[in-house]
């Protein structure tokens, strides 16, 4: 039998009921699913870069415990944000009390804010731009197109960045994954820092929006992928709401109902880190057992939801998951 770290055995002590239960149930759930050979899919959304969950998510990519990854294109861009320019980054802790001309002036001085965490601009979006706009305009120059997070990675292997890195590389998540080539897939990618800045060139006539790969490309490279590796399961766990769960769980009802594949299996566990109460009309807070109505998860598959802040819940079933 291995051995278990003191935080997993901290959490099988006592998260025993409730939302601490529904928490261990999960961590136990996706341990059995890599056991039997499926893989998984980690999802995403609100702001978990800047979060910081790249520090234990970057393992998680590194020991082969997530197969492919759906985000948001702000968490695309924010882990690489925090890997060059987390020294300008500025906390602040009572952004409960801000008053609209403290935001104004946190705007002036170029820090958007994220609940309590402002990125700084210049040092984080602007410095990223002239290196990702080379690479964009390097690939157009030669006919060719990629995928928003092919870009990413390209301009991380390249090294361009290095002079800039303020912490740890094995704390960045997208260079784990870069590493490792892991398939991502970003929907919606325009709705991101990068993605305006993308729009503005087209828009400028500098660069054509051919050259980056569109959603519905993302969808059929989900499909391509969830049909050559599904034969073991593969797993959805979703942090947050949105389209960076929303997008990917529906490549399941448009194999079987649209290519009317019906061999291909459902999505073999389920869960979703959320604090969005359970509600009429409100997908993501939607009970799991909605979802087998609309041909994504079928009766049997494990399902749980952990309603709480995923902050807090995502590391901790991480920390289970590497036996920390």
């Amino acid at each position: 039998m291995k051995t278990k770290g003191a935080i997993t055995e901290f959490i099988q002590k006592y998260y025993l009921h409730f939302n601490a239960a529904a928490l261990v149930d999960a961590a136990k759930g996706y341990e059995e699913q890599l056991e039997k050979g499926a893989k998984m899919m980690v999802t995403l959304a609100g702001a978990m870069s800047t979060a910081e969950l790249g520090k234990i998510f970057a393992e998680m990519i590194r020991k082969d415990k997530v197969q492919i990854i759906s985000c948001t294109g702000a968490n695309l861009e924010e882990d690489i944000m925090n890997l060059v320019a987390h020294s300008h980054y500025r906390r602040v802790p009572n952004y409960r009390d801000l008053t609209p001309k403290e935001e104004w002036e946190l705007l002036e001085k170029g820090l958007n804010r994220v609940t309590d965490t402002c990125i700084p601009e210049e040092e984080a979006f602007r410095r990223l731009q002239k290196h990702i706009y080379k690479i964009w305009k390097d690939a157009e120059a030669k006919g060719e197109r990629y995928f928003p997070h092919e870009f990413m990675y390209k301009m991380l292997l390249s090294g361009v960045l290095e002079e800039y890195y303020e912490i740890d590389l094995k704390d960045s998540w997208m260079y784990a994954a870069a590493e490792k080539n892991l398939p991502i897939v970003v929907p919606g990618w325009e709705d991101s820092t990068m993605g305006n800045i993308f729009a503005s060139y087209v828009m400028k006539g500098e660069l054509k929006a051919s050259t980056m790969k569109s959603g519905i490309e993302y969808m059929t490279y989900l499909a391509d992928w969830y049909t050559k590796n599904s034969s073991n399961g593969v797993g959805f766990f979703q942090i947050g709401g949105g389209i960076a769960g929303d997008f990917p769980i529906c490549v399941v009802p448009m194999l079987y109902q649209d290519m009317e594949m019906e061999d291909i299996p459902f999505w073999s566990y389920f869960c979703q880190i959320s604090d969005s109460t359970t509600s009429y009309g409100s997908y993501s807070g939607a009970v799991p057992n909605e979802k087998i109505t609309w041909g994504k998860l079928d009766i049997d598959t494990p399902k749980f939801i952990i309603e709480s802040d995923a902050t807090i819940v995502a590391p901790l079933i991480f920390a289970y998951l590497l036996d920390m």
